[in-house]
């Protein structure tokens, strides 16, 4: 393994990873159930425990009724604790950015005619259902705000989100807190994924050489981005100083993803099948002694997903869209990845996943890919089998067990899209 570059935090200590709970307290309030690292104390707060990090991987908001709740929990621990907790900007996080302008006078152009003369409360719905993948968003805002007023109104729940974004702002706040890279020993953490024309390129801005000068030339042009929303600066011709944020954490324009991005790009194919990064971009993060990246993002089934080859690991590890109420956990170290779930297979059983894995270690299944169906070997099922995973047509995904017999003599090989 390379040597971390001076400066550089390691990972001798353990990382605890979340990312994508959406809204969904219960999938925040899980993974700190009995967790070793991090625990809610009997006032709800988020306390991380001595000589851990807390890295939460974006997207808190959107698919649930307490995305205010989590923000302020992740909030409230990063100023607590800010050497311990490290906040990732997801896309769900950024879009809400455009409210401020949207509602006020200034709907994208493709926003029905009826649409923009009728109240901001449809305004904002249709915005949230067509345009930010958020649909009942604005529902789950309403059922949050009645908890305290039962008699809370549509032009409400329209305030509640702006004033989320105005002087003070609880989401406001959150966003300046976060970052869109970070590197913590030989683990880079983004949101979205890692490509060729992601990594070391920052918009407006040429190419940055070295993955450290990069996620700070990156991270410095998102605070950048910030600054200019919170003073409201427009360009010539009244465009918002920063629109370029808004396009960067949005898919390329006619396209599903955006691989220019680390907040919209996919470590997946098509089908949402996850791969790795071509041989190409692991050499370059390996020069930069980069051994594993780590991304939320896109699902994967109902427990994280770790792609292996030789001595590179790519987790993926989004807990939206899945079988399963909870959230998984994931423990990191330079050496290791400890991984924690449950899933609900084909059949309708539940199972528990429980693994340890030590990087650079190839010698068994795990994280490989079974060469002539495509199925993932995800990792050991508490009942004795291994879970095989594969994404199939229209989004659907399999989840199978099979006897640790059935994977001798296959061929298995990484999760690439030439295979």
């Amino acid at each position: 393994m390379a040597n971390t570059p001076p400066g550089t935090n390691k990972t001798d200590h353990p990382v605890a990873y979340l990312t994508d709970v959406e809204g969904l307290w219960e999938k925040l309030a899980g993974f700190c159930r009995d967790n070793p690292h991090v625990s809610l104390d009997p006032e709800e707060r988020l306390v991380v425990h001595p000589g851990a990090t807390f890295v939460y991987g974006g997207d808190a908001i959107d698919r649930g009724p307490d995305g205010r709740r989590v923000v302020r929990t992740l909030l409230d621990a990063w100023r607590r604790q800010p050497s311990q907790v490290l906040l990732l900007a997801g896309n769900r996080d950024i879009n809400k950015l455009r409210l401020v302008r949207e509602l006020n006078g200034h709907p994208l152009p493709r926003t029905p005619p009826e649409v923009q003369r009728g109240p901001r409360a449809v305004l904002l719905r249709w915005i949230l259902d067509n345009t930010m993948g958020a649909r009942g968003a604005f529902d789950f805002r309403r059922a949050e705000l009645a908890r305290t007023d039962a008699a809370v109104s549509e032009e409400d729940v329209v305030t509640s989100f702006l004033e989320d974004l105005g002087p003070g702002g609880m989401l406001r706040d959150y966003l300046t807190a976060c970052q869109l890279a970070h590197r913590i020993g030989n683990t880079l953490f983004v949101h979205g994924g890692l490509h060729e024309d992601s990594l070391g390129t920052v918009p407006s801005r040429g190419p940055v050489e070295g993955v450290d000068a990069w996620t700070e030339a990156l991270n410095g042009w998102y605070r950048e981005q910030l600054a200019a929303f919170v003073e409201g600066r427009l360009e010539s011709g009244g465009v918002p100083a920063w629109e370029p944020v808004i396009a960067y954490q949005a898919p390329t324009p006619g396209k599903r993803i955006n691989t220019a991005s680390v907040v919209y790009g996919r470590m997946a194919d098509e089908r949402n099948h996850p791969t790795l990064p071509s041989r190409a971009l692991i050499e370059t993060l390996a020069r930069s002694g980069i051994h594993r990246l780590v991304v939320g993002h896109t699902p994967s089934g109902d427990c994280p997903s770790l792609l292996r080859e030789e001595s590179f690991e790519l987790l993926l590890a989004d807990n939206s869209y899945g079988r399963v109420e909870g959230a998984s956990r994931v423990f990191l170290r330079d050496d290791s990845v400890v991984v924690e779930g449950q899933v609900k297979l084909d059949d309708g059983r539940l199972e528990q996943v429980h693994f340890q894995a030590t990087l650079g270690d190839t010698s068994g299944p795990l994280g490989r890919q079974v060469l002539d169906t495509g199925q993932l070997v995800k990792g050991p099922l508490e009942s004795g089998g291994w879970l095989l995973f594969r994404a199939l047509p229209q989004f659907r995904i399999e989840q199978l067990s099979v006897e640790p017999s059935a994977l001798t003599g296959r061929s298995l090989g990484p999760a690439r899209n030439e295979r």
